[in-house]
This record gives structure tokens, C-alpha cells and sequence, in this order.
């Protein structure tokens, strides 16, 4: 047997045969011409020299190789085989290509800002049909539809502008006519630039913001030449200085103030008043004084701040103001002509509405009232027929004064306690006979000194309703004897008269006294 195959091997003669026969596969259709020509990829015994036979039909990858440019020519290992195999099949696809890992920093064209992108894809740049490294690397080859400037600037788009950002240039406006500085250099370029060509734009600040000037600014009034108070660090700063531009140097508020709430018309044209009352007139009918101080402010207010009032009322009046009459507004009590008017220095001239009691206690409100505080009166109830001990220290002046009056409060507890009297009145009206200021649960009563009945021994601790039981009477008039009180408890049934103290003692019922017994029945 082994002879009929050495003999159907010897069939083909000639060199190529035994490879042709042991070929593991197809080769590509592109491979097609060379697969009956095993040597012209392959060397007998030498895989190392298959690289080499590679390259001399791969002419551009040769190149690349030598010339440490493009893919091939920056891989550290030249070995075709560590990517590339064949004999997989006409159809097959020897060159595989990982789009998500491939790394193409090791091309001619690095992706980097715009361009590495996770929505760019590989097929936007490298069309089908065609070849990755013949994919065009200058940017209108993408980029000519996204070209405002239609061309007219050349096909050089990197010139000015970056690959991190389209709209970041990197064109240098310091070496043209106008330099950008201060905001100029966050606008756009098509902001100024309406056409394309850039040439030719006007420096004039107005030819670009003569509708700020319009809309948010002076329409016009204060002219066209914005540099003369404008910078370009900043619209709001103003480099134009009114202490020393002006007789009128601007003070305290009237730094913050803008232009157009005192220059109304034309600037420069019109003269303005320094008085106060010439801008202020209208605070001072609809908030202030409405006329009635006069015209000249400074006399009590600052330009610091027009709440803040220089006038010392202390020392340029015969009136001191304290306490709460140094919080009082002006207008509260004056409220006539300022220096016209001459006001009275009595309270009541000026809290007649607010005195509780009704004119009753008199005008001299200073004998009980501060002006700290109208609340807290020094009036002192010791000197009075009910002074304060106890818990009615604390008592509020509104809970036992039902009227401003005072003086008509009653000085009986149950003009107040009626509705704390636990008993209803049937102990009487004087709560003090057992009651005290400090507590009312601490009471005095001492049945052993008020009554005819001493109690002692088993009295001592029994509560006053199991004697005095309810209904009470206002005298709490009780029998003395044992049985008014003890009949239930009477084993004798009665037997043994109603006298038992006879033969039982307070402090103990079953203990009797000596010589008890049943004989002295």
C-alpha cells in the first residue's frame, strides 16, 4: 500500500507538485494567478524569508517599510504573517481589520480633537472600493461642504483653524490692522467678518455695535466715537472719569448710578443742575418728604447711602432721642413743615391713640412707661393695696386688669380664681384661710388650732372627704361622735353604745384601753 502512493506521487513530477498537493486551502481571488507557483510566496525550510517575498509584489508597503512612514512602516515586527494568512479561500478577507482597536497613531494621519470623536466612523473618511492608506489627508477632501469661505481662502483650512475645534482658529489678528484684544477676542470671526473674505471690515466701533447703542445703550445721544468712555476689556467699564472730567465729582451712590438716569438728553449739549432736588424731586414727593423738608438734602442725608441721615437730633435740638424714639421715623412726628412746626415734648402730645387707658391714668405717661420699651413699665404694685408675692409676680398686668382703668381690679382671690375653686365656693370666698400666693397646692389649714376636733392617731392620715363627704356644706358642720363617721365599722352592731373612745383609741381600733370589757356595757 505504501508503494501504490509513493507511485501516485511520482505521477507528478514535476517541482511544484508535492505543494500544490499538501496546499491547505485556496488562496484569494487576488492571489489567484500565483497559487499554482508555490515559490513565489514561499521559501522550502525558510518561513523567515516569506516577509521579504511579501514585499516584492507589495511595492508601497515595501516603501513604507524603509522609509518608517505610513502603517507598515512603524510596526516593530515586518512579519506579514502575524496579521495577514492565506490559503482560507477565494472569498476570504486576509487583511481583518479591528475598527474599535485599531490604533491609528501608527498611520500618517493621528486622530486627535474633532477627529477622535466618538461619532466619527472609519467609512467617513475611507470610502469602499478603495484602499485605507489612499484615503485623502487634506481637509477639504471632508471638509469642502463645511467651507463658508467658498474657497476663496485656499484649501489649506490648517492654516487657521485647529482639529480640536472648528471654530478655533489659529489665525493671529495681532498682525492685522486691528488687533484682537479685551472681548474682541471671544467673538466669532463672522461676527465682524460678514463676508468671507475678511478683508476690507470697518475698525469703526459703531459699524458693528450701532445696535447695542440702539437698543440697550444711548441711542445716539452720546455720539459714535464709544472709545472715548468705552474699553474693550469690557462694555461696563468706562474709562471716562467724571471727578476729573466734570466739576461734579461723583460721591457714595452716585458711582453706581448710570450715565442715562441724569444725562437724559444729548451728552455734552445739555447742562445739568447739581442741586439735589434737581434728580431727586420726584423721590421726595412719592417716598420721602414730599416737599415739606425742604429743598436742601445735604443737610441730613449722604450720598452714601440716602437712608443714612447726618442730623444729630441730640445735639442740634432741645429733644434727645432714646430709646424707641431713636427708631422712629421723621416723618412720624413731624408731620408738618420741618422747622415751621413746633412740637410738643409731653408723650401725650404724640401717643394720645395708643394710650390703653383712655386718659384715666393721667397724661405723665413717664411715671410708669420708658422709652425703651411701652411694654415694660417700672410701676411698682408694692407700693400698692395688693402687693405682688408668689406666683403673681409673674402674672401677667391684662389677666387681673380687665379695664386700662387699674385701679377698679378687686383685691379678692375669687375675683380671679373663681374657676380654680376645686370646691365650688362651699368653703367660702377667703381662699387665703388655706391658701398661699406661692402655691396653690401648698396649703395651711390646721385642723388641730382652727376646729374643736384634734386630729390624731389614725385621724392623722385619712383624706378630708372621708369625713366631710359631698355634698359640703359652707360650714362643714360634722358630729364629733365615733359613729357618726364609724357605724359600718361597728362589730357590736350597736350593742355597745355610741361612745367608743369608751374602750378604743385613735391610733388603733383593736387596741383597747385598760379595763375594758363587756361588764361595762
Amino acid at each position: 500500500m505504501l508503494l501504490t502512493s509513493l507511485c501516485a506521487l511520482m505521477s507528478f513530477a514535476r517541482a511544484d507538485t508535492v505543494e500544490s498537493v499538501l496546499m491547505p486551502g485556496k488562496v484569494i481571488a487576488g492571489h489567484v494567478d500565483l497559487e499554482t507557483d508555490c515559490k513565489q510566496c514561499h521559501v522550502r525550510f525558510n518561513k523567515s524569508a516569506q516577509s521579504g517575498l511579501c514585499l516584492d509584489c507589495h511595492k508601497e508597503v515595501a516603501r513604507d517599510a524603509v522609509q518608517k512612514r505610513g502603517y507598515h512602516g512603524r510596526l516593530k515586527e515586518q512579519d506579514c504573517r502575524n496579521c495577514h494568512t492565506e490559503h482560507k479561500g477565494r472569498e476570504a478577507n486576509i487583511a481583518p481589520l479591528d475598527e474599535a482597536g485599531f490604533d491609528h497613531r501608527l498611520t500618517d494621519f493621528p486622530l486627535r480633537g474633532g477627529h477622535a470623536g466618538a461619532k466619527i466612523r472609519c467609512q467617513d473618511c475611507h470610502k469602499a472600493g478603495k484602499k485605507h492608506r489612499d484615503a485623502p489627508s487634506d481637509c477639504v477632501a471632508c471638509h469642502r461642504k463645511d467651507d463658508t469661505h467658498k474657497g476663496k481662502l485656499g484649501n489649506n483650512c490648517a492654516d487657521c483653524h485647529r482639529d480640536t475645534r472648528w471654530k478655533d482658529t489659529t489665525f493671529d489678528h495681532s498682525k492685522t490692522r486691528f488687533p484682537l484684544t479685551g472681548k474682541h477676542k471671544d467673538v466669532g470671526c463672522r461676527d465682524c467678518h460678514k463676508d468671507p473674505k475678511f478683508k476690507g471690515a470697518s475698525s469703526r466701533c459703531v459699524s458693528c455695535h450701532r445696535k447695542d447703542d440702539q437698543k440697550n445703550g444711548h441711542k445716539g445721544r452720546f455720539g459714535e466715537k464709544c472709545e472715548s468712555c468705552h474699553v474693550d476689556r469690557e462694555w461696563k467699564t468706562i474709562r471716562f472719569d467724571h471727578d476729573r472730567d466734570t466739576r461734579y465729582p461723583l460721591r457714595g451712590k452716585h458711582r453706581l448710578a448710570k450715565c442715562a438716569s441724569c444725562h437724559t438728553g444729548d451728552l455734552y449739549r445739555d447742562k445739568l443742575k447739581s442741586t439735589c432736588v434737581a434728580c431727586h424731586r420726584k423721590d421726595d414727593d412719592k417716598k420721602g418728604h414730599k416737599g415739606r423738608f425742604g429743598d436742601k438734602c445735604q443737610s441730613c442725608h449722604v450720598e452714601k447711602d440716602w437712608s443714612i441721615s447726618i442730623f444729630n437730633h441730640d445735639r442740634q435740638t432741645k429733644y434727645p432721642l432714646r430709646g424707641k424714639h431713636a427708631q422712629a421715623k421723621c416723618s412720624t412726628c413731624h408731620t408738618g413743615i420741618l422747622f415751621q412746626e413746633k412740637l410738643k415734648t409731653d408723650c401725650f402730645s404724640c401717643h394720645r391713640k395708643d394710650d390703653k387707658h383712655k386718659g384715666q391714668e393721667g397724661r405723665e405717661c413717664g411715671r410708669c412707661h420708658s422709652e425703651r420699651s411701652w411694654t415694660d413699665a417700672r410701676f411698682d404694685h408694692g407700693l400698692a393695696r395688693f402687693p405682688l408675692l408668689g406666683k403673681h409676680v409673674k402674672v401677667k398686668c391684662k389677666d387681673c386688669h380687665l379695664t386700662p382703668a387699674f385701679k377698679d381690679a378687686k383685691t379678692e382671690c375669687v375675683a380671679c380664681h373663681r374657676k380654680d375653686d376645686a370646691h365650688k365656693l362651699r368653703l367660702g370666698t377667703k381662699c387665703e384661710t388655706c391658701h398661699n400666693a406661692i402655691d396653690w397646692k401648698r396649703w395651711k389649714f390646721d385642723h388641730d388650732r382652727q376646729t374643736s376636733f384634734r386630729l390624731d392617731g389614725g385621724h392623722k392620715g385619712v383624706d378630708c372627704l372621708a369625713c366631710h363627704r359631698r355634698p359640703m356644706d359652707r360650714t362643714l358642720s360634722l358630729s364629733s361622735s365615733c359613729a357618726s363617721c364609724h357605724d359600718d365599722d361597728d362589730i357590736h352592731r350597736g350593742g355597745f353604745g355610741r361612745e367608743c373612745q369608751r374602750c378604743h383609741y385613735t391610733n388603733s381600733w383593736k387596741k383597747l384601753r385598760p379595763g375594758a370589757s363587756l361588764s361595762n356595757r
